[in-house]
């Protein structure tokens, strides 16, 4: 699943973080997973990862749509320095029971409500401290 790959690449940045448990979560998720695509749910309701720096929705798009849309399937920046991450799935009204079922089923999923992203304020820190690149380059 591609939605899985994308969220166990931007997890793998972390050193205290492990992208086989990323794996196993989307597995126990892979089910509902396929329903809340085939319904047309995560055009609407995202799946959204919570790790470090990162809060990534992830969407999906069927139809014409999905023939002309050019993704991004990098990982998403900000996860190397997470020490923690949860996936939260989405729990439209004729799912509940089911992403609920689903987000039981493995300890980084849930179908709570997620936490807002942080403001810019909040995470106004560079991913890159540039001043440290430099010193790195001119020590050479």
């Amino acid at each position: 699943m591609v939605i899985a790959d994308l969220l166990a690449d931007t997890v793998e940045q972390s050193s205290a973080l492990s992208r086989e448990e990323t794996v196993q979560a989307m597995s126990a998720a892979e089910a509902v997973g396929r329903m809340l695509v085939t319904a047309g749910h995560l055009a609407k309701h995202p799946i959204i990862l919570v790790a470090g720096k990162v809060h990534c929705e992830i969407t999906t798009v069927s139809g014409t749509a999905a023939l002309t849309l050019d993704e991004n399937l990098n990982p998403v920046p900000g996860a190397a320095g997470a020490d923690d991450f949860m996936i939260y799935l989405p729990s439209p009204a004729p799912l509940q029971e089911q992403v609920k079922i689903a987000a039981n089923k493995h300890a980084r999923l849930s179908d709570a409500v997620p936490p807002a992203p942080e403001t810019k304020a909040a995470n106004s820190g560079p991913l890159i401290d540039r001043e440290a690149l430099r010193r790195a380059v001119t020590q050479r």
